[in-house]
C-alpha cells in the first residue's frame, strides 16, 4: 500500500505494524460523534506543539456560549396532509446538490408536499453516473425527516404524466412565492417537478421553524452512505497519524480556471487550452474574460505558489502534514512544486490510501468528493483558495459542529502583497509575515451572525451578495447556553 510504504519511511516499520489493526476496524462516522466534546483532542495538541503555536495557529475560535440548537419550536407540527409530489432533478457538483437536497426539504414542508428521492445531476462537467444512495444513507435521510417531511424513494406508477409539470423555481424565494405561486399548481398537477435545485430559497428572513429544519437536513439528515463515511473517516485517522492537519482545499482543477477566466502563472498553451473549453461550455454565460482584471479584484484562486507563501506567513511549520482536498490540479506537479517545496507531506486521499481501497469510488467524482469532505470537516484547520460550494459547505459544516479554525483569504488583498514579492517591493519575512497575520485575525471562522445583502445593491445582485444560509447557520441553528449575543 502506498500510504504504509511512505508512513514506514518517516515512523519506522515496527510502528506500522502495531497499528496496522487500529486502522482497519470499523470507525464511528463523523456525524455520530458530533455531541462530544472536542477539548481533549485540542489539549493533547496543545501538549503535542507547545502553548504559543497551538494559541496562534491551532486554537479553535470560541463558541461563545452557544451550541447546535435545531430542535423545533412547540408550534411545530407533523407532516400536513401531502398535497401532491416534489420531484426534483439536482444540478451542479456535490456540494452544490447536497444544498439544493436540503432546500427541496424545506420546500416540501412549506408547500405540503411528498418529496421524492432527488435525481443527482449526471450530465455536469463531472459525468458522474451515481445514483442517491451511492452517496447517502437514503434509509436515514428519509427516517430521521419522517417528522417533517414525508420521503419517498420512488414516485408511484399510479401519477399520470399529464399530471406532471415541470417548474423552475425562482432563485432566492421567500415562504410567500411557494405558498402562492408554487402552492397553486396543485388545483392543476399532481407532480411538481423543480428542473434545478440549486439556491431555490433565501438566506434570510424566512420562518425560524423553516431555517431549523435546513440544517437538520444538511447536518443531521444528510449524511453519506456508510461505505463512504466508514472509507472517509479512515482517511482522517491516517492523516491524524502524523499529527494535527491541515485540509487544503486547493480549487486549482480545470473546470474552476475555465469557469473563472483566471490564468496567472499558467503557461500561454494552458490559457488557451483553458479559454476554449469556457467557450465550448454552453451554460456558462461568461465567455470574454480579463484574467488580469480579475485577478486584481480577489476574484482568482490562489494558485499553489502563492497558497505556499500565504501559510508560511500565517506561520505554519514546513513539517505540518496538509491534505490536498481537490480533484486533478490542472497542469500536475508541474504546478505543485513551489508548494510542495515549502511543505513536501501533503497528502490525498491517493497516498492515503491504496488503489484497491480507492477502487469502490473512482471514477464517480461526487463520492471521491465526498471523501475529501468528510476529511476537511473533521481536520484541525481547513483552509481553501477559493470560497467555492465546497468551501462554503465545509465551513459551515465546521462551525455548526464547533471544528477547528476555518481560514478564509483575504485573496483581493494577498494579490497585492504577491505583486511586491514578485517586484521585489517587498522579501518574505517577519513584515510580510506580520501584514497576513493581521489580515487573517477575523478570517477563521468565528461563530457571529450572517451577513445580509450589501449595502446598495438590487435584485438578484442583492441575494447573491448575502453570506450563504450553509456557510454560516448562525444565529438560526444554535441557542446561547449563556448570557451571549451573537455580532
Amino acid at each position: 500500500m502506498v500510504f504504509f510504504f511512505f508512513l514506514s519511511q518517516l515512523l519506522g516499520k515496527n510502528w506500522i505494524i502495531h497499528d496496522l489493526q487500529r486502522w482497519t476496524r470499523e470507525l464511528t462516522p463523523p456525524h455520530l460523534s458530533k455531541t462530544l466534546i472536542a477539548t481533549p483532542k485540542f489539549l493533547q495538541l496543545k501538549d503535542s506543539i507547545g502553548d504559543s503555536d497551538y494559541e496562534r495557529l491551532w486554537k479553535p475560535p470560541s463558541n461563545r456560549g452557544f451550541l447546535p440548537c435545531t430542535k423545533p419550536s412547540s408550534n411545530y407540527t407533523a407532516p400536513a396532509v401531502s398535497r401532491g409530489y416534489l420531484s426534483v432533478h439536482t444540478n451542479g457538483g456535490l456540494n452544490q446538490m447536497r444544498t439544493g437536497i436540503c432546500d427541496m426539504v424545506a420546500i416540501a414542508r412549506i408547500i405540503n408536499a411528498t418529496l421524492v428521492i432527488p435525481d443527482l445531476d449526471k450530465n455536469s462537467f463531472w459525468q458522474d453516473t451515481s445514483s442517491f444512495s451511492d452517496i447517502f444513507d437514503e434509509e436515514w435521510f428519509i427516517s430521521s425527516l419522517a417528522n417533517d417531511v414525508k420521503i419517498i424513494k420512488k414516485l408511484p406508477k399510479s401519477v399520470a404524466k399529464p399530471t406532471r409539470i415541470v417548474k423552475q423555481f425562482k432563485s432566492w424565494s421567500g415562504v410567500n412565492y411557494y405558498e402562492n405561486e408554487i402552492a397553486a399548481m396543485w388545483d392543476h398537477f399532481k407532480v411538481i417537478r423543480a428542473s434545478k435545485s440549486d439556491s431555490r430559497l433565501a438566506n434570510n428572513n424566512l420562518p425560524s421553524d423553516i431555517q431549523k429544519l435546513r440544517c437538520r437536513a444538511c447536518f443531521e439528515a444528510l449524511r453519506f452512505s456508510p461505505r463512504i463515511e466508514q472509507m472517509g473517516k479512515m482517511l482522517v485517522e491516517r492523516m491524524r497519524s502524523f499529527g494535527p492537519y491541515i485540509a487544503l482545499h486547493l480549487r486549482y482543477e480545470k473546470d474552476m480556471l475555465a469557469f473563472s477566466g483566471c490564468t496567472h502563472d499558467l503557461s500561454t498553451a494552458e490559457a488557451e487550452e483553458l479559454r476554449i473549453i469556457r467557450k465550448r461550455t454552453t451554460y456558462w454565460k461568461r465567455k470574454d474574460i480579463d484574467p488580469m482584471e480579475e485577478r486584481s479584484k480577489g476574484f482568482c484562486p490562489l494558485t499553489p505558489k502563492e497558497v505556499g507563501i500565504f501559510l508560511t506567513a500565517l506561520g505554519y511549520s514546513s513539517k505540518t502534514p496538509i491534505y490536498i482536498a481537490a480533484g486533478d490540479i490542472y497542469g500536475g506537479e508541474s504546478h505543485m512544486t513551489e508548494l510542495r517545496s515549502r511543505y513536501p507531506l501533503l497528502l490525498s486521499k491517493e497516498k492515503l490510501a491504496s488503489i484497491l481501497e480507492l477502487e469502490p469510488f473512482t471514477n464517480h467524482a461526487s463520492q471521491m468528493a465526498a471523501l475529501d469532505y468528510i476529511v476537511s470537516v473533521e481536520s484541525d484547520v481547513f483552509v481553501h483558495s477559493y470560497p467555492g460550494n465546497m468551501a462554503r459547505a465545509v465551513e459551515g459544516h465546521r462551525r455548526f459542529l464547533g471544528r477547528g479554525r476555518t481560514i478564509s483569504p483575504d485573496r483581493k488583498a494577498l494579490v497585492r502583497l504577491f505583486d511586491k514579492l514578485a517586484n521585489g517591493t517587498i522579501i518574505e519575512g517577519k513584515t510580510l509575515s506580520n501584514k497576513v497575520i493581521d489580515l487573517h485575525k477575523k478570517r477563521i471562522g468565528l461563530l457571529k451572525k450572517r451577513k445580509g445583502p450589501i449595502s446598495g445593491t438590487k435584485g438578484a445582485d442583492r441575494f447573491r451578495s448575502e453570506e450563504s444560509f450553509y456557510a454560516n447557520p448562525s444565529p438560526d441553528c444554535f441557542c446561547r447556553t449563556e448570557n451571549n449575543h451573537l455580532l
